[in-house]
């Protein structure tokens, strides 16, 4: 295959059930704080002192900074998000709500870094096969360009229903798309031997969960995923690399190229629908929630909102007619 060596039967019934296990997973961490606080704190508690340090330890191929900080602070996000759900005054304190596009821009933060060290990197790696080049710059760019269309942060609500979910009604689908699609470029191209699972099956394991269980808990779906994916393969690296499913990327210089690129004019494209929206709306982006007015952004935040509060909140901004029918 062109992105990968070859794929069996069994490797795609462990990729589907890895999709399916994480999504079950995020439905039970949804359910109510005390499963999140269970999943979230006690869990790695434990797997901090007792498992971690055989399994992840240096050498392995998750015994890296990057794969330890990538786990705290995706289970930061998940608390964080947790206490926004469950602490009613933290709701309104326009302080917390500027922790998600934070703790989410800090992580992609750390995978540009990762992609620009890569870039210098050829041959086996803390026991990772690197081959670095071009697209590791390239999609770096592409990563700085989703951290600035990260918008709408002030409008950040909890649903109304019983799981309290965190709602982001500005983060729709265009810029998911867009940071899928950068995310796996990153993951293929500096763990390329994790990215069947760690890259398309996570991925895909959030984003539908966001798109048809609960619209606009992406970024909420997306941290507990990954801290979930990111606690299993510290505890089992070898599941990626040396199991039976492990599925070996194909290290094709091509490959690599065509799917930075790609990242690459996603982000743009979504750069240039932020600058549109922000110059012909006149929207604030640090303030104001630049697709309210669309479809994808008013039907979350009506499915979401104290129904005595959906028409003020619909009919605060002016919207463009022609972006409201295509998004």
């Amino acid at each position: 295959m062109f992105l990968f060596q070859n794929i069996t039967a069994i490797d795609w019934v462990m990729w589907i059930a890895v999709i399916a296990a994480l999504m079950l997973l995020n439905e039970a961490a949804r359910a109510n704080k005390w499963v999140g606080l269970t999943l979230f704190v006690a869990v790695p508690i434990i797997l901090t002192i007792f498992v971690w340090p055989n399994t992840a330890g240096s050498g392995s191929s998750t015994g890296t900074w990057f794969h330890w900080v990538k786990v705290y602070s995706a289970l930061a996000g998940c608390l964080g998000f947790m206490a926004l759900r469950f602490i009613p005054k933290l709701q309104n304190n326009k302080w917390m709500l500027m922790f998600p596009p934070i703790i989410l821009s800090v992580n992609i933060m750390e995978a540009v870094f990762r992609d620009f060290q890569v870039y210098g990197l050829h041959g086996m790696v803390d026991g990772v096969f690197m081959n670095g080049g071009a697209w590791n710059i390239m999609n770096g760019i592409a990563g700085i360009i989703n951290i600035i269309t990260i918008t709408g942060w002030m409008g950040i609500i909890v649903s109304r229903d019983k799981q309290k979910d965190m709602i982001w009604p500005d983060q729709i689908w265009p810029w998911i798309i867009a940071y899928d699609i950068w995310n796996f470029a990153y993951v293929y191209n500096c763990v390329g031997d994790h990215s069947f699972y760690a890259g398309a099956a996570l991925l895909l394991s959030c984003t539908f969960a966001a798109f048809f269980i609960k619209k606009g808990s992406w970024l909420q779906a997306r941290a507990q995923t990954l801290a979930f994916w990111m606690m299993f393969t510290m505890s089992f690296p070898a599941f990626v690399t040396d199991s039976q499913f492990a599925v070996q990327s194909s290290h094709n210089s091509t490959a690599l190229m065509v799917v930075s690129a790609l990242a690459l004019l996603a982000n743009v494209g979504v750069l240039v629908l932020h600058i549109y929206r922000v110059v012909k709306l006149r929207r604030n982006p640090l303030k104001d929630s630049v697709y309210a007015g669309t479809r994808a952004h008013d039907q979350v935040l009506a499915d979401n909102l104290p129904e005595d509060k959906v028409t003020n909140d619909l009919n605060t901004k002016d919207s463009d007619p022609k972006d409201s029918a295509l998004i």
